[in-house]
């Protein structure tokens, strides 16, 4: 485990590498933990005795899409410029826990589903996501994996936006327990930044969780 000092700057820096670059917008440092064991080829178990109450440090702000119209960014990981800020979507005034998002929840582990809820809750644009389903590798089976569906991906609005939910759900690795994340034929690593192939994911990004046990109906999903 290491705290970054600053490493919303890092992960901005990382995912806007491309031949864009609209204006930084940076919060606040937050802790980064890392996932122990993390790997994108491998299974990682879920933390013993995390099946009961989710209750986490308050989520970074959402990165901003940038204006309409800015041209499609290329994604060489060479350091350069970049983070875009979203508004995060308003809950309720008052409200301590997280509202189900677009998500289905049925079969999802309580790490996934503070994600899910989350981005959810963060980005609006998002109107479709796929939980548990059948796969050969183990995560979506599991319920420790969640697909959220860009909109129209291939535009530049599309491009902007997965970018964004990447840079959200890297800065706030810790607190959803990410394992890894795809997005654009590219794995991202709490520890490791870029690594790897992700074989497409160029219409949704990929998030997979340690997991953190199924729910018992006990959890609460705090809105940060």
């Amino acid at each position: 485990m290491f705290v970054r000092i600053d490493e919303r700057k890092k992960w901005s820096a990382l995912i806007g590498a491309r031949s864009w670059a609209p204006t930084i917008v940076l919060p606040a440092a937050v802790v980064f933990a890392a996932v122990a064991g993390a790997n994108p080829g491998g299974e990682v178990a879920a933390p013993a005795g995390d099946h009961a109450r989710v209750c986490c440090p308050e989520v970074a702000p959402a990165p901003e899409l940038p204006v309409a119209g800015a041209p499609a960014p290329e994604f060489p990981m060479a350091a350069a410029p970049a983070a875009v800020v979203v508004p995060a979507a308003h809950v309720a005034q008052g409200a301590r826990s997280l509202p189900p998002g677009v998500a289905p929840e049925q079969g999802l582990q309580v790490k996934t589903i503070l994600a899910a809820r989350s981005v959810s809750a963060a980005f609006p644009q998002i109107r479709n996501a796929i939980g548990v389903r059948p796969d050969a590798k183990p995560w979506h089976p599991s319920g420790r994996a969640i697909d959220l569906m860009i909109p129209n991906p291939g535009s530049a609005e599309g491009i902007a936006l997965g970018d964004s939910i990447l840079a959200f759900v890297m800065d706030n690795a810790g607190r959803f327990g990410v394992q890894d994340v795809i997005w654009r034929g590219t794995y991202y690593t709490p520890g490791g930044g870029a690594s790897g192939s992700g074989y497409g994911h160029y219409d949704h990004v990929h998030i997979t969780t340690v997991g953190g046990g199924f729910p018992n109906g006990g959890e609460e999903y705090p809105a940060g």
